[in-house]
């Protein structure tokens, strides 16, 4: 057992770990009953919710990305907002404001509004379509999960998550989200097409009279109890190292591999490597595993790293692409 591990009980935490698999496995055919062809997309929020971190959710309209989150609100046993982000919107829109109220005996105070991101789970859609200040308000409050409204500092509901989503292809009209704002996310879901079968399932299933709709698996507080659970889970040596090399092999400054050196602008930091280690413990304890493997770090280096790390003008033009990049990456775990 690594350094890692916090003291605990061996056979407790065994038989937590296995209580906490069977109840996350029904949390994934729950899912799966009204999300259709999207195994690794549900795989990738669990692990994002069960590490305890934001996701960003990257894929062409119409693809389930608000019902994914919707569902996973129902599932979890969480409370859920959603806000449709538009070059209009100001930070006091998702924050809350304070009005001036009058009372019956003519005397005067304010009161606080609070705004959607009061929430357990919010749903950030088309992020990239706010203004850099509205974005800037919403990411703040994620990385401190607290706002502060007139010098009031309010702290935000536990457990607090937000999904945003980004249409990957129309870039008009619309604020790209800077590098240093999109390290806040854990993971980077790629939201793909879904295949045939999994397509017809989903005509068949949301055309007729009555769509199914998510049943609640989760009761309220028992994801707190899950995410505690994570950072439970021993992680072996090797793991840890094989984290370190695949992450300082994507700096272009030290790495050792030749593409790196020649394609990137600028590498994944130190919280890459936090992500990726406690993404990974996330991703044991979702399969019902006592620790994470080389294979958990393997599977989640590219949602891990693909906003983490930027090509050079050079590598783009000669068609080097980040998802060739990660998987050179990937090698360094042997």
């Amino acid at each position: 057992m690594s350094a890692l591990s916090p003291p605990h009980d061996a056979a407790r935490l065994a038989d937590d770990i296995a209580e906490a698999g069977q109840r996350l496995a029904r949390v994934r055919a729950a899912l799966g009953r009204v999300i259709f062809g999207q195994d690794q997309v549900i795989d990738e929020t669990l692990v994002t919710l069960l590490a305890g971190g934001h996701g960003l959710l990257v894929g062409m309209p119409g693809l389930a990305k608000t019902k994914l989150v919707s569902a996973l609100a129902t599932v979890l046993g969480l409370t859920d907002r959603r806000v449709q982000f538009t070059p209009d919107l100001m930070p006091a829109d998702i924050l809350g404001s304070e009005v001036l109220e009058e009372a019956a005996d003519g005397r005067r105070a304010f009161r606080f509004l609070e705004g959607p991101i009061f929430c357990q789970l919010l749903m950030a859609d088309e992020i990239n379509r706010a203004s850099p200040r509205t974005q800037s308000a919403l990411l703040q409050a994620m990385q401190e999960r607290s706002v502060s409204v007139a010098g009031h500092l309010r702290p935000l509901p536990a457990p607090f998550h937000v999904f945003a989503t980004q249409n990957p292809v129309e870039q008009e009209g619309t604020y790209p989200l800077p590098e240093a704002q999109l390290d806040r996310f854990l993971l980077n879901i790629a939201v793909e097409y879904p295949d045939w079968a999994a397509e017809r399932a989903m005509l068949l299933a949301t055309t007729g009279v009555a769509e199914a709709p998510a049943e609640a698996v989760l009761a309220d507080g028992e994801l707190l109890r899950l995410q505690a659970l994570v950072r439970l889970l021993p992680v072996g040596d090797s793991v840890v190292d094989g984290v370190l090399r695949l992450v300082r092999a994507g700096r272009p400054d030290s790495s050792e591999i030749e593409l790196v050196r020649t394609a990137v602008a600028w590498g994944p930091g130190p919280r890459a490597s936090q992500a990726l280690l406690l993404a990974a413990r996330a991703r044991a304890l979702l399969q019902g595993r006592l620790s994470p493997s080389l294979d958990d770090v393997a599977a989640l280096a590219p949602p891990v790293l693909r906003h983490r790390l930027a090509l050079s003008f050079a590598a783009r033009a000669d068609g080097v692409t980040v998802a060739d990049l990660i998987a050179r990456l990937t090698e360094e775990l042997g």
